[in-house]
């Protein structure tokens, strides 16, 4: 069932398999925020990362701690990119307000997942979660070993952005990027309420959110009889 099967009824208003748009918002201001090229992700997160990277090396980290805590962070980002996308992005509301709010936040990709300017994430909604990760990453890890982790956890996220615009767009050769299109494809055009994570399959196979055909101790059983 599609979001807006379940915003309008249960009839399938439109799944475009084209690189079309809809228009999301009465405000012209607002419409033109929500499109974003894909190359804008890079343009903000590189400097980013490479500010935390230099703050690593100002507060003396060693390297071998410094990798150990870079590769963590981007361990966090795969484990939340997963749980965002499952757990809130594919949230069921009730009120007709909160089915129209999540349409417009996630369910319009499911109706127009070729839409070139709506497959990356808007600065107006990456920056301030990515201050409010890094606050909380200050919080848990200390002043120091926060920049690191930081680095890798946008890393993780950047790395993520891009990958699920060239899934969309690029033509792959590459066994590990086919696959990784065809994971998403198949969450996309079949299965929309398995194959969670983009960037990566792992926690698909840890918490039993893959595809039945790929899940070889049949755990995603449950998951389709709710469907």
């Amino acid at each position: 069932m599609s979001w807006r099967e379940r915003r309008e009824g249960n009839t399938r208003l439109y799944v475009s398999n084209k690189d079309e748009s809809v228009r999301m918002f009465e405000s012209d201001f607002l419409e033109v925020f929500s499109k974003v090229h894909w190359s804008v992700p890079l343009y903000l997160f590189i400097p980013i990362i490479i500010y935390f990277v230099y703050r690593s090396y100002d507060f003396g980290i060693p390297v071998v701690n410094f990798l150990a805590i870079y590769i963590g962070g981007i361990a966090f980002w795969t484990i939340t990119e997963y749980s965002l996308h499952r757990f809130l992005f594919h949230y069921h509301p009730k009120s007709a307000t909160m089915k129209e709010f999540f349409w417009t936040f996630h369910g319009v990709h499911h109706d127009y997942p070729q839409d070139s300017k709506r497959l990356v994430m808007p600065p107006s909604v990456s920056l301030p979660l990515a201050v409010l990760f890094y606050y909380f990453f200050y919080l848990v890890f200390g002043v120091i070993n926060a920049n690191p982790f930081a680095a890798g956890f946008f890393t993780g996220y950047l790395f993520y952005d891009i990958t699920h615009y060239a899934i969309h767009h690029f033509n792959f050769k590459g066994n590990i990027w086919k696959k990784l299109k065809d994971h998403h494809s198949i969450h996309h055009y079949k299965y929309e309420e398995l194959g969670f994570g983009v960037s990566s399959p792992f926690w698909d196979y840890v918490f039993g959110t893959t595809y039945p055909d790929r899940n070889k101790n049949g755990n995603n059983s449950s998951n389709q009889e709710k469907k």
